[in-house]
């Protein structure tokens, strides 16, 4: 085979590669977009505010002093507030693991105080529960991103290689072979 046509033929390949990468990016930095929007249009229809600085225990400062006083809109707030939650919830009686409260007031079906927390309960872990699943889209998201820059980068540096090797195939002789055949 003449080094020519290698030369070209893997410029192609080459070629088709950067076209796939490319795609690839665009479809990730779409994905990236679209959770992002789809993370904050959610949460914002909410509503929901952290509290302000005065208003935070102890105990949560480390995690909500960042956003106090903000809307919750993005996902690193949304875990934020899931943790709060959290939180809260443990200083309620069994913790506030729904099973246990449920269980507790289905043995003690006239107690209204534990109805109450059986509502609780599953009020906040829903909230919880929610707030993480906002987290975690906006994490692929963000992985979405990076995957979508690591994609044209790899692009780049591939139609660089491929306009090399068709640079490589015109400076090269036509009677040039791949594979010098040696007599002996």
């Amino acid at each position: 085979m003449r080094r020519q046509v290698f030369d070209i033929l893997v410029s192609v390949g080459g070629l088709v590669l950067v076209i796939v990468l490319v795609t690839a990016g665009a479809l990730l930095m779409w994905a990236h977009s679209s959770a992002g929007s789809s993370v904050h249009y959610q949460l914002a229809r909410q509503n929901i505010y952290f509290p302000e600085k005065s208003q935070i225990p102890p105990d949560q400062k480390s995690y909500l002093d960042r956003y106090a006083g903000q809307q919750l809109l993005t996902g690193p707030q949304a875990h934020a507030y899931a943790l709060k939650i959290a939180s809260d919830v443990y200083a309620l009686p069994y913790h506030g693991i729904y099973a246990e409260v449920s269980a507790a007031s289905r043995a003690h079906p006239g107690n209204k105080k534990l109805a109450v927390e059986v509502q609780t309960a599953f009020t906040a872990s829903t909230l919880q529960g929610l707030l993480l699943e906002a987290y975690g889209f906006s994490v692929f998201g963000v992985i979405a991103l990076w995957a979508g820059v690591a994609s044209f980068c790899f692009a780049f540096m591939i139609l660089s290689l491929v306009l090399l090797g068709l640079y490589h195939a015109r400076r090269t002789p036509p009677e040039t072979q791949l594979f010098a055949v040696v007599e002996r």
